[in-house]
């Protein structure tokens, strides 16, 4: 069995830019590791970083506000409904 780090935001951040993922924060409270192609692609490579940390959920604010920090993020605007 594989030894499981402690989980550190930006280190996890850093990991997934390095395998060619454009992880970003989608508005305050959650993110996307990146485009399906770029996924597809970096499977092998995202299954042993999530083996590698386990579960993210309980970082996820951490993820975003480190995302948000780097510039790494889509903000969200709410548009008017038309009915």
């Amino acid at each position: 069995m594989t030894e499981r780090r402690q989980m550190d935001a930006s280190e996890i951040v850093f990991d997934v830019l390095e395998v060619g993922c454009d992880i970003c924060a989608v508005g305050h409270d959650s993110y996307v590791i990146g485009e399906i192609d770029e996924q597809t692609q970096a499977s092998r490579t995202l299954d042993r970083i999530l083996e590698k940390y386990g579960n993210r959920d309980p970082l996820r604010w951490q993820i975003v506000a480190y995302l948000w920090s780097i510039g790494r993020f889509v903000e969200l605007t709410s548009e008017p409904t038309r009915h």
